[in-house]
């Protein structure tokens, strides 16, 4: 989900990254230093997990995780995600410099409001509660991230209206995909490693 350089206006790259910035600031001041490994291994696996790209339009459909990883880390993901696409830019030219912001920003506002949003039932909540919090927590993280990615373009020019619907259409299957994975990761730490979801993101 990668926009490409040279599609949004200035105001939306430099308002972007301007969000972007607050809110790996935000991150960084959140990060404790036993939390490091955690977060470097998250960052790592949303930076692969991504990799695999089928073309949508000015941007790209992949596997992202950005749910999951909102629920493991809250605000944390914010300087998570910002240093995984900026690998991706520099070593595959996935997106570009000039939209380090917008495609951050897109990736961890939702990641964030995932953290807010079902972190509280899946530590509190029974088994069946938990799992569909996490199911729901994948679907969120990329259809947030579509909604957003269809703000940036139409706030460029409303001729990217087609653009976005064939985002959203192209994303669909994802939604599912990623509500499963993150599903079963949450259910394999809650019986693994249950402390690793109670956070202060």
């Amino acid at each position: 989900m990668h926009i490409s350089e040279g599609i949004l206006s200035g105001p939306v790259l430099l308002s972007s990254a301007v969000l972007t910035a607050s809110g790996v600031a935000i991150g960084l001041r959140k990060m404790q230093v036993h939390k490091i490994p955690e977060v470097a291994v998250l960052t790592s696996a949303f930076f692969v997990i991504s990799l695999v790209h089928i073309p949508v339009g000015p941007a790209s459909a992949h596997l992202i995780l950005n749910g999951l990883v909102g629920l493991l880390m809250g605000w944390m993901a914010f300087p998570s995600i910002f240093v995984a696409i900026t690998l991706q830019a520099l070593l595959f030219q996935f997106g570009g410099f000039t939209t380090l912001g917008a495609n951050t920003l897109t990736m961890a506002v939702p990641a964030v409001a995932v953290y807010y949003l079902f972190n509280p039932l899946i530590k509190r909540g029974n088994n069946y509660i938990a799992l569909a919090a996490a199911f729901a927590a994948g679907v969120c993280g990329i259809l947030f991230a579509c909604l957003l990615l269809t703000t940036c373009l139409f706030l460029t020019t409303k001729e990217f209206y087609t653009v976005a619907k064939v985002m959203f259409i192209g994303h669909t299957p994802i939604m599912v995909i990623e509500g499963i994975v993150t599903t079963f990761c949450v259910s394999f730490l809650r019986k693994v490693k249950p402390e690793i979801l109670v956070i202060n993101g």
